[in-house]
């Protein structure tokens, strides 16, 4: 953008109608979350929201316990986690239907 001092210029901001939206067609939500006592957000979109809500009620878990489960056991960042824990649940037919 002409008059940008720095390499990288950000353009103005779009309306929340006009972001992109995820894959699912889902706008991304953030939500704070705590982890082992410190608060932290995650941005998921709406679905894998209530995907992870329905997987922890299956296994006898609140959502909190099951995000903090992943997160114990990650190699990526949490929200990537969470999306390839639900995915790997759902076609091993372990997971919920929503």
């Amino acid at each position: 953008m002409p008059g940008c001092a720095r390499r990288t210029c950000w353009g103005p901001v779009p309306s929340p109608e006009a972001r992109p939206r995820g894959p699912a067609g889902g706008a991304l939500r953030k939500r704070s979350v705590t982890i082992a006592g410190h608060r932290t957000s995650l941005s998921l979109e709406e679905a894998f929201w209530q995907a992870l809500k329905d997987q922890a009620r299956a296994e006898g878990l609140s959502a909190a316990a099951l995000i903090e489960r992943i997160d114990r056991e990650r190699t990526t960042n949490l929200s990537s986690a969470l999306r390839v824990y639900l995915l790997e649940r759902a076609r091993a037919g372990t997971g919920t239907a929503s």
